[in-house]
């Protein structure tokens, strides 16, 4: 396969985790430069794969194996190595991909020999000059003689990483485009990849991404360190065809199906199933952390988050023991979070999560980015740099107590109330200032209810058993409204935890079956 032979002489750059590596004179304003000459052509959609790899079944396409020896960097030095994706399934278009070493710039030419196929009669019909559909990349995460995938870009401008010990869940993206809008949403797409050749001791390494849809073009630049967490500073450059009624800046994708704040599907054994849990918001301005578990809605629902300066965001996944999902195969209790940080004042906007009626757990039905005031408008270009965090929920370094448990029962029937219409809501809290606690300390709940909903009772007690504040609400909604409900613990006045905060559409859950 392709691969050149270590260069003799390291060029050293400066990039985010300041480590060498093999880069010639290529920088990121080449791509900014193609990105900007590309936003004044009309828009063409990428080239399609044969119908023949398009129509073939998810199982079918996974049968299809890259080989790890032919991997990109195998014979050199590097701890880095890149496999390739075959085009197939939802893998749709090919992707220009480039090594960038100390020689230069060159095309990493399709080989279809870098695969194992199923059967022969697939793989003479695969085209010679097929192309890739993206790159898995690797590093001996699990001790020298390992090669660990930690990073996939494949499939739009979608990309997933993992820290050490972790199985792949959620997506980044690069872009989002009109999410969850009746208008219909638009996919962007990486046409073109940068590959920097990291040196022999180096720790990180650099991707660049040429982005193109139809209302905008964009230069990434993903500066990846993989460890525990994977650390990624992204850096992206935007031109703008169109106006963007609602643009979604740092974008996650994840899969909420069912959870213990949810009635759980007819048949299913399992006790949870997701790959995030909730959305965590930490407010730059008032300081406050809010906390949104997820919910499998009965129909399309956005909720806003307004803040005038963002700290950060997430999709976290609280839940890691095993016996909250109980699936051996799927292991549901190691996927990553992930967590991002502006890398400079963004202005204020909105924290967008959005909740997509699902009834698979194949299905990604829940999306958060940031969407900034400012309107966007075609003719325009921005820059934005974030730095994004994969791995355990404690990437987001939150100091205050946590809702770590959301439990939600009809407050009509014995241990939710004796109130027709009304829902117990439960959530335990956990922290380092609620632990210092004992259960005589005046630990009081400040609950408020959003239109339409009347907050009937509400107490906090400490759960000797589970070493837990449990706060109880019983709150009525109007037959109309979101079951909407705010709440955190606080003592002397000062808040001890988040602010947790729950939404429930009418005819969603135990809501369609209570009243």
């Amino acid at each position: 396969m392709r691969d050149s032979g270590l260069q003799t002489t390291c060029l050293m750059v400066c990039c985010l985790f300041g480590l060498p590596s093999l880069a010639s004179a290529f920088d990121f304003e080449e791509v900014i430069e193609k990105a900007e000459a590309l936003s004044r052509e009309s828009y063409q959609s990428p080239s399609q794969a044969p119908d023949f790899l398009r129509n073939l079944d998810y199982p079918a396409y996974q049968s299809i194996r890259f080989k790890p020896e032919e991997s990109l960097w195998h014979s050199g030095q590097s701890p880095f190595q890149v496999m390739m994706i075959p085009q197939g399934n939802f893998y749709a278009h090919p992707v220009k991909l480039h090594e960038i070493d100390g020689s230069g710039v060159k095309p990493v030419a399709f080989d279809k020999t870098d695969f194992d196929y199923p059967n022969p009669e697939l793989e003479k019909r695969i085209p010679a000059d097929l192309g890739y559909a993206g790159i898995k990349l690797t590093f001996p995460l699990d001790g020298d003689d390992a090669q660990n995938q930690f990073m996939v870009f494949g499939g739009a401008s979608y990309f997933r990483a993992v820290g050490k010990g972790q199985q792949f869940g959620l997506s980044g993206r690069g872009i989002a485009v009109d999410t969850g809008l009746p208008s219909g949403e638009e996919f962007p797409t990486f046409t073109e990849i940068w590959l920097e050749r990291p040196a022999a001791d180096s720790k990180s390494m650099v991707v660049y991404g040429l982005l193109d849809g139809p209302s905008l073009t964009g230069a990434y630049r993903f500066v990846i360190q993989p460890g525990e967490n994977t650390q990624v500073r992204v850096t992206s450059e935007l031109f703008f065809r169109d106006d963007i009624q609602q643009l979604g800046l740092a974008p996650l994708t994840s899969m909420f199906y069912y959870g213990e704040n949810t009635v759980r599907p007819e048949g299913e054994w399992r006790p949870q199933v997701h790959d995030s849990d909730g959305l965590l918001v930490h407010d730059g301005q008032s300081g406050e952390w809010l906390w949104r578990p997820l919910v499998n809605p009965s129909q399309l629902q956005l909720s806003f988050h307004e803040v005038d300066k963002l700290n950060g965001f997430g999709l976290i996944q609280r839940d890691q023991a095993f016996h909250k999902f109980e699936d051996s195969e799927a292991r549901y209790d190691l996927r990553p979070s992930a967590w991002v940080e502006p890398a400079e004042a963004w202005g204020a906007g909105s924290v967008v999560l959005v909740e997509i009626p699902s009834g698979a757990e194949t299905n990604d039905n829940i999306a958060a980015f940031w969407k900034p005031d400012q309107e966007v408008k075609g003719g325009e270009s921005r820059r934005f740099a974030y730095d994004l965090t994969f791995g355990g929920p404690e990437i987001t370094r939150h100091p205050s107590g946590q809702a770590v448990n959301t439990f939600l029962g009809d407050g009509n029937r014995t241990g939710g109330g004796d109130e027709p219409g009304a829902y117990r809501l439960i959530v335990d809290f956990q922290g380092d200032k609620l632990r210092a606690l004992g259960a005589e300390d005046p630990v009081v709940s400040q609950v408020t209810g959003g239109k339409g909903v009347e907050v009937m009772e509400h107490f906090v007690e400490y759960v000797d058993a589970s070493d837990v504040w449990r706060l109880s609400i019983l709150a009525k909604p109007a037959a109309n409204e979101p079951l909407a409900v705010r709440g955190f613990l606080s003592l002397d006045d000062q808040p001890l935890t988040e602010t947790w905060t729950y939404s429930l559409e009418p005819m969603t859950d135990l809501r369609s079956n209570s009243e």
